[in-house]
């Protein structure tokens, strides 16, 4: 049986799914050739990979609007998702600041952006006046203001205005806070995980995960425990927020899905989700020992969270080619 790969997305907005798919493979076919692995890019473009998948989900979090434009009933959860949101935008600014005080030793720069990320912080904390939601967006908006004021935010496409990097962090929120059912009761992060389980199949799979989607695949392969995954791949994670994400992911604590024969981690010491990369260290093994090995790449440019940018990276692409001229052999790992 021919080995099925699956990229899994993160935050953002909507996405055409035939373009993010061809992006991500070429991405990826680029990083294999750079890697020495030309053969297994070319019979990737070519199609002799089952698959690729993209396994979209984002059309889940549009909220439909009533007639006249007018925003539609508050949907179920919002104060848990506003209090997720308020959480996670205290621990992002704590993790940049307890990143930034390392280079800012005996460098003005780092200095000055630390004064900066101080002042976001402090946006960041709740004032005990404040109540509700509204207050949280507020907050939400004045925090994302002062962090795309810094490098190497300042100016990235993906968040021109403030108000998108709080649509795309609140994708994270409204995930967590397991609300927002449909007719049939199905929360939100619950059809979110029947998209991705339809995407990965019963075949062996090799899933590629970024952003928010690396909980949305961490959580998938729990319950889909049957579907062998010689290779995970997350990129640009945040399960390593530990006030925000572990407490909410499911099972706690945080273990290897049993199917997992290898967990690759990547991360780029500038991307504001990944913020505490290193997840073997809050990560327990499956039965066969199995924990994330993560490893640091860099990218050149403004916006590294991009999962392009990642899997363009011959260390990142490199062994997925390996697992999936494995997996095509069946051989184990």
């Amino acid at each position: 049986m021919r080995p099925r790969l699956v990229f899994v997305h993160g935050i953002g907005g909507p996405r055409r799914t035939d373009r993010e798919l061809a992006e991500w493979t070429r991405s990826l076919a680029s990083g294999m050739a750079a890697a020495g692995h030309s053969g297994q890019a070319r019979r990737l473009e070519d199609g002799d990979v089952e698959g690729p998948v993209f396994a979209y989900y984002g059309d889940l979090f549009h909220r439909p609007q009533a007639q006249g434009g007018a925003a539609g009933p508050v949907p179920a959860g919002e104060e848990e998702e506003a209090a997720v949101l308020g959480e996670l935008l205290l621990e992002l600014t704590d993790s940049l600041l307890e990143d930034n005080r390392e280079r800012a030793s005996d460098d003005e720069e780092w200095r000055s952006r630390h004064k900066v990320l101080e002042h976001a912080r402090a946006e960041a904390a709740p004032n005990g006046q404040e109540q509700g939601a509204l207050s949280v967006a507020r907050r939400a908006l004045n925090v994302a203001t002062t962090l795309l004021s810094l490098p190497p935010w300042r100016g990235a496409a993906q968040w021109m205005l403030p108000k998108l990097m709080v649509r795309d962090l609140a994708q994270v929120a409204r995930y967590l806070a397991r609300a927002e059912p449909d007719e049939a009761g199905a929360t939100l992060d619950r059809r979110i995980r029947q998209r991705l389980a339809e995407a990965i199949g019963q075949g062996p799979t090799v899933v590629v995960a970024h952003s928010l989607g690396t909980v949305v695949a961490l959580e998938t392969l729990h319950e889909s425990s049957t579907v062998p995954v010689p290779l995970f791949v997350t990129l640009g994670s945040p399960l390593s927020l530990r006030a925000v994400v572990q407490p909410r992911t499911v099972p706690r604590p945080t273990a290897t899905p049993e199917s997992v024969v290898s967990w690759l981690n990547f991360w780029d010491r500038d991307d504001l989700i990944s913020v505490r990369p290193l997840l073997e260290r809050d990560v327990r093994p499956n039965r066969f020992g199995v924990v994330p090995v993560s490893s640091r790449v860099d990218s050149d440019g403004i916006w590294v969270h991009s999962a392009t940018k990642y899997l363009a990276h011959p260390a990142v692409a490199g062994p997925i080619a390996e697992a999936l001229a494995r997996a095509a052999s069946g051989e184990r790992g």
